[in-house]
This record gives C-alpha cells, sequence and structure tokens, in this order.
C-alpha cells in the first residue's frame, strides 16, 4: 500500500498569485521523483492529495497535475437553503476527491460537535468522496461513524492529530505516536491513517517508521521545497 500524502492549507494563502506559485511549483517538484509522462504523481510509495481553501479549487485543476484534489470540509446536505455552505456533491461534481472533516481547529473555534461531523461523513460517503476524520482519540472515531456499515467506516481514512501538535511546532514524540497507532490499528485495522501535527522533512519519516500509512502536513506543505523533501523522503 502506498503511503497517503495530505496537504491542507488551511486558509492560506492570502492571494490567488501566490496559491498558483505554489500549485506550479509542486506540480513541477512532483514531475521530478515521478515517472516520466504520467498525468498524476505516483511515486513508488507515495501519493500526494493538496486540500487548498474553496476559492483556489479551480486554480488547483489548472496548476499542473500531478496530484489528487481534496476540501478542507464540506456541508452534509446536498443542496438547499444553507447560506455559505458548499455540499460534498457539488465538490465532486467539481472534481475533488477527498474532504477533510473534523479537524481539530473546526472542532474548537467554529464548535464543531461529533454530530455535525458525523453526518458531514455520511454526506461526503453519499457522494463518493473519501472522508479524512481527524481525531485525537478513539471515541472521535466511534461517533463519527455512528450509522454507518462495517463496510462504509471501513472506507474512511483516520488522521491522528494529537492537540499539542497542532500549529505549535512541537512535534508529538515518536513512541507515543507509536502507541497511538497501535491502539488505532487495533480497533479500526482496515482503516488507513495518517499522522498529522507539526510534520517536516526532518521528521516525516519517523511517523511513517512508527507504523502510520501517510501524513496530514499543515505549514509545511505551503513551503514548496519542503513538501516535495517530504514527499522524497518517502519515496525511497
Amino acid at each position: 500500500m502506498k503511503y497517503l500524502i495530505v496537504a491542507n492549507w488551511k486558509m492560506n494563502p492570502a492571494s490567488l498569485d501566490e496559491a498558483k506559485r505554489i500549485f506550479n511549483s509542486v506540480s513541477s517538484g512532483l514531475r521530478k521523483v515521478s515517472a516520466k509522462g504520467r498525468s498524476r504523481f505516483s511515486g513508488k510509495n507515495a501519493e500526494v492529495v493538496i486540500c487548498p481553501p474553496f476559492i483556489y479549487l479551480q486554480a488547483a485543476t489548472e496548476g499542473g497535475g500531478g496530484f489528487a484534489i481534496g476540501s478542507q470540509t464540506c456541508f452534509s446536505k446536498d443542496e438547499g437553503a444553507f447560506t455559505g455552505e458548499i455540499s460534498a456533491k457539488m465538490l465532486k461534481n467539481f472534481g475533488c476527491e477527498y474532504v477533510i472533516i473534523g479537524h481539530s481547529e473546526r472542532r474548537v473555534i467554529l464548535k464543531e460537535t461529533d454530530h455535525i461531523i458525523n453526518k458531514k461523513i455520511k454526506g461526503a460517503l453519499k457522494s463518493g468522496l473519501k472522508p479524512i476524520l481527524c481525531i485525537d482519540k478513539l471515541s472521535q472515531v466511534k461517533k463519527g461513524i455512528e450509522g454507518l456499515s462495517q463496510g462504509q467506516s471501513q472506507k474512511i481514512i483516520l488522521a491522528f492529530e494529537p492537540i499539542s501538535a497542532i500549529g505549535t511546532g512541537e512535534p508529538y514524540d515518536i513512541s507515543d505516536a507509536k502507541k497511538m497507532n497501535n491502539l488505532f490499528k487495533k480497533n479500526f485495522p482496515k482503516n488507513i491513517l495518517l499522522y498529522g501535527g507539526s510534520v517536516g522533512s526532518k521528521n516525516a519519516k519517523d511517523y511513517i517508521e512508527a507504523g502510520f500509512n501517510g501524513l496530514l502536513v499543515g505549514g509545511a506543505s505551503l513551503n514548496p521545497k519542503e513538501f516535495i523533501q517530504i514527499v522524497n523522503n518517502l519515496n525511497i
């Protein structure tokens, strides 16, 4: 199985021009580590997804390719009178393949509850998107998959993101990460499990060696050189 590397740009960058620059730089960098002529980067050990802000999704589709496109959230309903929301169905029709759901910043700052997150997961699965459920404890997984069949729940990609490592620049202890990996794998052995939290080129491989199936990369994904180095470190 290939490692999945997901770039979460959060609410960055500030301009469309900068977003295009990053897309193009990442695309160019991926081509250098991929087989010549492929439309999608497919290294020996890694696959890449970029999740930019909504307003840059169009630019992502025009950014030279080489990566899958995802969204940072979605709404649970397909359409209707829900001002400001964007549905999973709309994202799928636009070309998104993945969607991040339940990121800790949305749980804490925007007060997203487990119930809301569960509905978003159901909407994403219904629309054919691959949900990436962010969690830091087992109970959040169990609440996130409530009401789903076993087959549906196994389609969810889990992303363990310890709160202490989100946006702090303080990486989570590798030995503790390994323990959490084992705990999640014991309870949800069929799900892909990513690690997220202050990931950079210097520690990316450590988390993979701890047993994770990939990475959810935040701030480092906005630096094309650093992000490509993370990919290179796993593509060996």
